[in-house]
């Protein structure tokens, strides 16, 4: 069970492993671009090209659907990035149904585990493969894998990354399951828990009066996908800025925090201690491009801001 192609990593691998995939449950086509086509799933893509069987419930709880999963008698289901599943479907099979969460539980439970690593500064994250219960991502872990994150990673690296460790984690599981060997160890919530919130249009927002560290953190934990975001101000011309990379610029200066300073190919931002140097970004209408490829096409007076 999942939709992303974070799942289709994982999938994949269970398929290479020789294990029976009696069926694959991903979401509904969806209506997507200007022309509001319907969309496969990434994991529906997957499923349709390698002939496994495939059920897209709209409602979890209708009669048909749980008519047809308990027809596919399946032992036991997996779940990778799909939603949060009713008691009747993940205790009907015999060995119950377990997921792999892409942090290390119980810190990241939630929508979007790889970004808030990044953007909260963490150096270490992993995946954690649970039996399912009636809570999000609380139930007994069996097994966990960690990993370093790189200072300069983004969640795009990380997200492969933790793929192939994920599904790595998900194969061991398996066999501790078929072999009768999965121990499990319920999670401690006795310290403060970080937690993975939804990313929306207001936590995606930089905040040009944080710490350089912070911005930086906040604009690789968000790249490439949903992408940091801001407002470039020059005279009476305002645009909505997607940024997906930048370095830190130490040095002493006495510029007004998110002040625009543009040579013929520099773009840097002023924050606290020093500046932002913008290395690629988005303005609207356009594709995505270095700073020294929208400095050939744009000038900033010297009162431009981003806010």
């Amino acid at each position: 069970m999942g939709t992303p192609e974070f799942a289709v990593g994982i999938l994949d691998t269970i398929v290479k492993n020789n294990y029976e995939v009696v069926g694959v449950i991903t979401a509904a086509d969806k209506p997507a671009g200007r022309g509001q086509k319907l969309k496969y799933s990434a994991v529906k893509e997957y499923a349709l090209e390698n002939n496994l069987r495939l059920l897209q419930p709209t409602n979890l709880k209708d009669e048909t659907f749980l008519a047809e999963l308990k027809a596919l008698d399946t032992n036991l289901q997996v779940v990778v990035a799909f939603r949060m599943l009713p008691k009747v479907v993940w205790e009907m099979p015999e060995f119950g149904t377990f997921n792999l969460h892409a942090s290390l539980l119980p810190d990241y439970r939630g929508a979007a585990p790889i970004n808030w690593a990044i953007i909260n500064g963490e150096t270490k994250t992993g995946v954690t493969t649970f039996f399912i219960d009636d809570k999000i991502d609380t139930g007994a872990m069996i097994l966990s894998a960690e990993t370093a994150i790189g200072p300069e990673e983004n969640a795009g690296q990380l997200h492969d990354r933790l793929m192939e460790l994920g599904s790595r984690t998900v194969v061991e599981t398996l066999d501790l399951i078929a072999n009768g060997k999965a121990n499990t160890t319920i999670q401690q919530d006795d310290h403060e828990i970080k937690t993975a919130y939804k990313l929306n249009k207001e936590n995606c927002k930089i905040d040009w009066n944080k710490s350089a560290a912070d911005i930086h953190n906040l604009i690789r934990g968000l790249s490439p996908y949903p992408a940091a975001w801001c407002y470039f101000r020059d005279a009476n011309q305002e645009w909505n800025v997607k940024i997906f990379e930048a370095k830190i610029l130490v040095e002493d200066h006495q510029e007004p925090i998110g002040k625009i300073t543009a040579g013929k190919k520099e773009l840097k931002i002023a924050v606290s201690g020093g500046f932002m140097q913008i290395l690629s970004l988005q303005f609207p209408g356009k594709n995505k491009m270095t700073a020294q490829q929208l400095l050939n096409g744009i000038s900033f007076s010297a009162g431009a801001n981003a806010c």
